[in-house]
């Protein structure tokens, strides 16, 4: 006799699990724990052995309902389908294509392809990732998205105006289509037609101070800084090490030699690749000593205020300069390298070479050998003790004084006066 809703409701827990027999092979299991749960019982329509079929839980699926479903699977019997085996195959082709979408690829490719990228350029990337293109396509199968699909989500990008960010979104959904293509969950690659459709890019050329009145009035208000004491040194340090920015403020304190008087970035924190020497000259490494006191217990030179298991902030030394008078259209954190490009060539007459493998540039010599960290290292080292001597000289220019501090090497008065 079929069951009723009051017969369920009804129902109460025994010592063993006992059943509730409806019709067409349907019962409500009643377990000891309390439970009930819908079963139906049938046979396979090849092999006729018995199986079970879980239809659901009272009382989230109401015995209407349970009915219902228990018809429906009935018919896919009827049809010589069994509804395990059917459940079994939409499982596995949704799980198919949660691993095919183009999250799931793009995640995978992060894995795999950004391990060797440097810390700054991961998270750069990661969140391009997330805030560009998994909102509009991540959830989308990456096989079935189309280059009008893909191009319609960096338009949206465009219309806020920054087109660098449109064109990095595109070369990284390219990089994930490709990554894609070789394991076999896409054919094509939509992002290689878009390019055309985009607005160019305008190339960015980061402000910088490149004339030596303005370097020695901008080294004379570093000196006047009233902002936290590891951000002064990082600013005073910039101009001497002229590294790139990521790099300075990640320096740990394992990559510096006090006994060469040299810093040593390893490969994976440099943008080339290449591990790379800054030799120190003695201002430096006087400036690096007094920090030392201050940050020396922690991993980083210039750890950030919310934990020394970080560094500082990417936008720690720009608002500093935004601080002292110089905005973005004068001076930028990565200006310190043009700074320095400029002064050591036009002013110095340092050699070329000599400047390139100190700004870690990818540069071949005549024999078609490419950079490696010790070459020309010590007239680097050389050049480095001459730069930071002019610096002091530039400076003291732009403050009046006529009294400029020794370097352990010669007089800067007598080399610039």
């Amino acid at each position: 006799m079929p069951l009723t809703e009051i017969q369920i409701r009804q129902a109460k827990p025994r010592d063993k699990d006992y059943k509730l027999t409806d019709a067409k092979g349907m019962y409500l299991l009643v377990t000891k724990a309390g439970g009930k749960h819908w079963k139906l019982k049938y046979r396979h329509p090849v092999t006729k052995k018995e199986r079970k079929l879980p239809l659901g839980a009272y009382p989230e699926i109401s015995l209407k309902r349970a009915r219902q479903k228990c018809d429906e699977a009935r018919r896919l019997l009827e049809e010589g389908v069994d509804p395990i085996d059917q459940r079994k195959a939409r499982l596995a082709d949704s799980q198919e294509a949660a691993a095919n979408t183009f999250q799931a690829v793009a995640d995978d490719w992060f894995k795999t392809k950004m391990g060797g990228k440097s810390e700054s350029y991961r998270v750069r990337t990661k969140r391009m990732l997330e805030r560009e293109l998994y909102p509009y396509i991540g959830s989308r199968p990456i096989a079935e998205i189309t280059s009008p699909e893909l191009l319609a989500v960096l338009k949206k990008i465009e219309g806020r105006g920054v087109l660098e960010t449109a064109k990095r979104a595109k070369q990284a959904a390219s990089l994930v289509f490709r990554f894609g293509i070789a394991g076999g969950k896409c054919t094509s690659d939509p992002a290689a037609v878009v390019g055309d459709q985009l607005k160019p890019g305008r190339k960015r050329h980061f402000a910088a101070i490149t004339d030596p009145v303005g370097a020695g009035k901008l080294l004379a208000a570093i000196d006047l800084y009233e902002g936290t004491p590891t951000v002064k040194v990082a600013l005073k340090l910039a101009p001497l090490l002229f590294c790139r920015p990521g790099e300075l403020r990640a320096l740990e304190w394992s990559e510096v030699n006090w006994a060469e008087q040299r810093i040593e970035i390893p490969a994976e924190k440099m943008k080339m690749r290449e591990p790379h020497i800054i030799p120190l000259c003695q201002q430096a490494l006087e400036i690096i000593r007094e920090l030392q006191p201050l940050t020396g217990r922690y991993r980083y030179l210039f750890p950030s205020p919310r934990g020394g298991s970080r560094c500082m902030s990417e936008n720690a030394v720009r608002v500093a300069l935004r601080n002292m008078g110089y905005s973005n259209e004068q001076m930028t954190g990565h200006g310190f390298r043009a700074m320095a490009r400029t002064l050591l060539d036009e002013q110095l007459n340092e050699r070329v070479e000599h400047i390139e493998h100190q700004l870690a540039h990818s540069v071949k010599d005549a024999n078609g050998a490419a950079y490696n960290r010790t070459r020309h290292l010590p007239q680097r080292t050389a050049m480095m003790q001459r730069w930071a001597d002019y610096l002091d000289h530039l400076k003291a220019q732009a403050t009046g004084k006529n009294v400029v501090p020794l370097s352990a090497r010669k007089s800067v008065e007598s080399e610039f006066v």
